[in-house]
């Protein structure tokens, strides 16, 4: 019996569909880097299964907004800072860069302080040159990213972002997690000033602001100029699929970080920062663990710094419309990070803070993206439905709200 035509190509879209994956593999690494690792450590170490909810809320926005943004870069063909930097004046375009570097350098820092004390765990190298030899790495995987094109950038990221998943769900498996408690967590609920602040650290740390400048031009740089109503609908189609597995997978692994604390590290003394952390995993659930969350520490600062300098770039040559080749602007970046480790700054408590930034930053990425998206006039036939903007409303404003209260916390506890 012959296979028609419409079941060959049945048959055939599920495969074609799994080769337009990708993109948002490389931005799910904004989802796992080492400020989430500080974060969700410090949440469930302190109050245990308490902030399980902002984790699982943090992650349905960060699946609905980065979606928005590769959808963005395939309709447009234009990147969210190209289409910024065309609609804006030159001194706000000017001053909107400098807000969105800001941002870029804040996790920058985060990454390479990561990555340092995951080598300091390893092999107690010193902070300050565990930072240079996470900076000379990020230079060899963005070398192979000049050179030899996306594809092979995404299979580098994609085999660091399984190290990770390793990492960080292996003590998930052996820790003695109290299911009932965790499923109490997923209630909306704050235990004072300190619960918000680090739940904002935990929302800059999922949903991060340079993953969403990044995401359109990732699509846009992997599936080229716009094409004809089907082929959008088809890359949109892989799009989704890419977005969604991409982040249920990052999702787990912060979820997995955060039980892991809550069930092995609460009430332990010294677990407020990553090395006490890894010496109660060690002493808690064996050597083992305590290397393998290591090797996965190490994995997720490689890969982060490495898509941060990409969505560093992406920005300043959209909004400043200057192309820094991404190997000299690996090199300038490094700078801050490695003083901050010189100067002995608790690099835990550095990862913190750091994710409370880029909670601020977020409106000033999310919102532009969702007007652009829900405009006909920039995307057509694309553009959102209502239902879609009244979502990307109320999500945009629960997000400037919580900062609000943090700005408020903070100088209230001043």
């Amino acid at each position: 019996m012959s296979v028609g035509v419409d079941e060959r190509t049945s048959r055939a879209a599920p495969a074609r569909l799994l080769l337009l994956l990708g993109p948002a593999f490389v931005a799910a690494i904004a989802y796992v880097d080492p400020g989430n690792v500080a974060a969700n450590l410090t949440a469930g170490a302190r109050y245990g299964y308490l902030l399980v909810w902002v984790l699982v809320a943090a992650n349905a926005i960060a699946v609905f907004v980065q979606y928005q943004s590769a959808k963005l870069g395939i309709v447009t063909g234009r990147s969210l800072p190209e289409l910024l930097g065309e609609r804006l004046g030159t001194g706000t375009r000017r001053a909107y860069w400098v807000q969105a570097e800001l941002v870029a350098a804040a996790t920058d820092i985060a990454e390479v302080i990561g990555g340092a004390i995951a080598l300091n765990l390893l092999f107690g190298l010193p902070l300050p040159l565990g930072g240079l030899i996470v900076g000379v790495v990020a230079i060899g995987i963005l070398a192979i990213q000049s050179r030899r094109g996306q594809r092979p950038f995404e299979a580098i990221v994609l085999g660091l972002l399984g190290v990770i998943a390793v990492g960080f769900l292996a003590g998930l498996f052996v820790s003695p997690v109290d299911w009932g408690e965790a499923a109490a967590g997923l209630v909306p609920r704050f235990d004072g000033a300190p619960t918000v602040l680090l739940a904002a650290s935990m929302l800059g740390a999922t949903v991060m602001p340079h993953a969403i400048y990044l995401h359109s031009a990732l699509a846009r740089d992997r599936h080229g100029p716009p094409g004809d109503a089907r082929r959008t609908r088809t890359l949109l189609r892989a799009t989704r699929l890419d977005v969604v597995l991409a982040l249920v997978l990052a999702g787990a692994v912060n979820i997995a970080m955060l039980l892991v604390a809550a069930s092995s590290l609460r009430g332990v003394a010294g677990t407020d920062t990553i090395e006490g952390a890894h010496a109660a995993i060690s002493a808690a659930l064996g050597p083992a663990i305590g290397v393998v969350f290591a090797i996965g520490l190490l994995a997720s600062g490689l890969a982060s710094t490495s898509v941060g300098s990409y969505a560093g770039a992406t920005i300043m040559g959209g909004l400043l419309r200057l192309r820094v080749p991404l190997l000299t602007r690996r090199v300038v970046t490094l700078i801050p990070a490695v003083i901050v480790l010189a100067l002995g700054v608790d690099p835990t408590w550095a990862l913190v803070l750091s994710q409370v930034f880029l909670s601020l930053g977020i409106p000033f990425a999310m919102i532009p993206l969702l007007r652009l998206t829900g405009s006909r006039a920039v995307m057509g036939d694309s553009v959102d439905r209502v239902w879609v903007r009244i979502v990307g409303a109320t999500v945009a404003g629960l997000v400037v709200l919580l900062n609000l209260a943090l700005v408020v916390l903070t100088v209230l506890r001043a």
